[in-house]
């Protein structure tokens, strides 16, 4: 999908800054950021909430009712409701936040408003200007959201010196180290090529997430979630079945398949562009609905994310690739042989890789799997519709996985609803190799109600809830 880069002709009166101007700017610097593995979401959601509710609550004084999330920054005249205004708000919050989360970027988000004729400089704040807005908002929901558990800056857990940002103070230990299963029932941290002749042993990926302060509940353990089953080896059958699943799926793989999966391993380019900026170009947004909107899915994500990951450390369950070794070892399997090789017979599951590589997170349940019923649940709910247009074109050979190769030919994923849009998401996960059917199944019953609980969530805000 192609990157816009950031427009100095920008239409402060007519334009929509977060489509036109953050976002583009976003995508730069994502397209260097972004994992391999998928590994990335936690931070995706961390980011993109303080990010985009700074947004809500700096426009929300130019509202007739709207509060703020993280603040209260009070009401302006209604001659003051103008697009200009909330354009300006919006983009000088997301200079001051992004300066914070992402300051490796510095220079680019300097550039993005002297290409603005903006003053990155500007640092006022006050509840009188649409700069002052913006700075203010931007502040006050770093506060708000200062040692929520997240461990951001890497002051959480008593750190004092060398800290470590969003690193782990809960001291979670695997069961299994990446040379031996000790417990083929739990997770086990993969080794790593870096493509260079280095390796790198996993580690569970932000095990804290769980501990996050949530935005629409208050403890993840208040939902309930059947543990998976199936992933007790002690219950061979149903144990071995799951792994055959996954090596079915693996030996039937197409490119339509293997793009699917990587289009939605990559949570930035899927529900950001792929989704977001789609819905908004579709349906006209104007900056205030679009602030609106993705404070709802941004919401749902979170909270979803927060209550998934809890699931993740309490089950801590077992990957399919350490499923497949443990069960198959030197013994043939029919499977995906890796890039560029098809499907082959005579791969033993010593050998077997999944399509894409294994995220540093225990299985149970698929995150992806979740988020995408949460955000198609919380767009569902703002738009009253479930029909959607989405396209996404992939050229031939554009594969990162297979270059070259796959797809063989030009070829477009498209959803004309949400729910399908969220389905072929989760399912991406089995053919992909990376989950068991049972950790996308149980996701049905369990993620959409996070999309629910953030809809009513914005919705109250807007008609001036507390």
């Amino acid at each position: 999908m192609p990157k816009k880069a950031v427009r100095a002709a920008f239409d402060f009166d007519r334009g929509n800054a977060v489509s036109e101007v953050v976002f583009p700017a976003l995508a730069q610097a994502q397209g260097v950021t972004i994992s391999a593995d998928g590994s990335d979401v936690t931070f995706i959601v961390d980011h993109a909430l303080l990010l985009e509710l700074s947004w809500f609550d700096a426009i929300a004084p130019y509202h007739p009712k709207a509060v703020g999330i993280f603040s209260n920054l009070g009401r302006r005249p209604p001659s003051e409701n103008t697009n200009r205004n909330k354009n300006t708000a919006v983009i000088y919050a997301s200079y001051r936040i992004l300066n914070k989360l992402i300051p490796e970027f510095s220079a680019q988000w300097r550039n993005m408003m002297n290409s603005l004729g903006l003053d990155p400089d500007a640092g006022q704040e006050n509840t009188d200007t649409a700069i002052g807005l913006g700075n203010l908002a931007a502040r006050r929901a770093l506060e708000a959201r200062s040692k929520d558990g997240m461990n951001r800056f890497g002051d959480e857990g008593g750190s004092r010196y060398n800290t470590e940002p969003y690193g782990d103070y809960t001291g979670y230990v695997p069961v299994n180290t990446a040379y031996q299963l000790r417990n083929p029932s739990r997770w086990q941290p993969a080794i790593v090529s870096n493509n260079n002749g280095t390796f790198t042993v996993q580690q569970f990926v932000t095990p804290q997430m769980g501990r996050a302060k949530p935005i629409t509940f208050d403890d993840p353990s208040q939902f309930r979630l059947a543990p998976p089953r199936d992933s007790d080896h002690h219950n061979l059958e149903a144990y071995r079945r799951q792994a055959n699943e996954v090596l079915a799926a693996s030996a039937a793989l197409t490119d339509t398949q293997k793009m699917t999966a990587e289009l939605f391993n990559d949570k930035f380019l899927s529900l950001g562009f792929a989704a977001t900026a789609t819905v908004i170009a579709q349906k006209g947004l104007d900056v205030e609905k679009t602030v609106h909107f993705v404070a709802t899915v941004e919401v749902a994500s979170f909270d979803t994310t927060v209550a998934v990951w809890y699931q993740k450390a309490r089950f801590d369950a077992v990957r399919p690739f350490s499923a497949i070794r443990y069960l198959y070892g030197d013994k043939r399997v029919r499977a995906w042989g890796g890039p560029g090789k098809g499907t082959v017979d005579d791969i033993t599951g010593k050998e077997w890789r999944s399509y894409l590589r294994t995220a540093n997170h225990p299985e149970y349940p698929s995150g992806s799997a979740a988020l995408c019923l949460a955000f198609a649940q919380a767009s569902r709910r703002y738009f009253g519709t479930d029909a959607i247009q989405i396209a996404v074109p992939w050229q031939a050979g554009s594969s990162k996985i297979e270059p070259g190769v796959t797809p063989a030919h030009d070829i477009t994923l498209s959803w004309n609803t949400w729910t399908g849009f969220a389905q072929d998401c989760g399912m991406s996960r089995l053919w992909a190799g990376v989950h068991f059917p049972a950790s996308i199944k149980e996701m049905a019953g369990f993620a959409p109600q996070f999309g629910e609980r953030a809809f009513t969530f914005v919705q109250q805000k807007l008609n001036g809830g507390r």
